[in-house]
């Protein structure tokens, strides 16, 4: 199994993942933040085409995750998955209900190749999902959008191979940057996002020996750095702050390997 953002930050984020059994390949887009052409851009670049998706799994409703997904998914008849509280959120009542799929917090979705294990986040959204993703050998965990790491979410992601995690801002930065007090409490709120610090405490709950690959995410271009999210994973991990690869707004990274 390996996998490959196609960008994360305010501007759109989506994620690839894909897993190859004998002759079979299964692929699936984790949100899809972005205008159809561009996400169909991102793709290419990817070596990807829409027809080579079997499923989009859709976190929550907020415009940077859900973008033009659902004609996207209709142009293409791509199996659109996501919770009941993001579609009423989403408010698409002509979607052709045979390609829905309603996923809930612990129970499993086998799509494939693959296993996913969505899992309840506290963010401000109608009823947000991050997700594990297995192919029967190793597992990648993707968690973004979340004010606070609960017991329960570290618990989801024990046993990952690979994380793809959220850092959304450095706190100080964030106090000290140009927001206004409302929004500072609304990203620093349990229902925000993750700074620096609470994603690194969140993957000191995940750490194990098989642990490979981590990513940080959803980077605040205001409000934090590359090389401050880099710092923080990496004193958890023991490593080089250099060995922790960072998703780029625009180009994301390049396709890694889990396990």
């Amino acid at each position: 199994m390996r996998f490959r953002n196609l960008g994360s930050g305010s501007s759109g984020n989506s994620t690839l993942v894909e897993a190859s059994q004998g002759i079979t390949t299964t692929r699936i887009l984790v949100d899809a933040g972005f205008s159809e052409r561009e996400l169909t851009r991102r793709l290419a670049i990817a070596g990807c085409t829409p027809a080579g998706i079997d499923a989009l799994f859709i976190t929550h409703e907020h415009g940077d995750h859900v973008g033009r997904s659902v004609a996207f998914a209709r142009r293409h008849r791509i199996p659109l998955i996501t919770s009941r509280g993001t579609w009423r959120a989403i408010g698409c009542d002509d979607f052709e209900a045979s390609l829905l799929c309603v996923a809930r917090s612990g129970e499993a979705i086998t799509l494939g190749d693959l296993e996913l294990a969505p899992f309840t986040v506290p963010h401000d959204a109608q009823e947000p999902l991050q997700l594990c993703i297995s192919d029967g050998a190793v597992r990648l965990g993707i968690v973004t959008d979340l004010g606070s790491a609960p017991a329960t979410v570290s618990a989801a992601l024990q046993g990952c191979q690979a994380l793809l995690l959220e850092c959304n801002h450095d706190e100080a930065m964030l106090r000290s940057g140009p927001y206004p007090p409302s929004l500072q409490r609304r990203i620093l709120g349990t229902h925000g996002h993750l700074s620096n610090e609470a994603a690194a405490d969140l993957l000191s709950r995940c750490l194990h020996t098989s642990l490979g690959a981590v990513v940080a995410a959803h980077l605040s271009e205001k409000n934090n750095s590359p090389s401050l999210a880099r710092a923080a994973l990496a004193t958890v991990l023991g490593c080089a702050a250099g060995d922790i690869r960072v998703a780029d707004p625009t180009l994301g990274f390049d396709w890694v390997q889990v396990g």
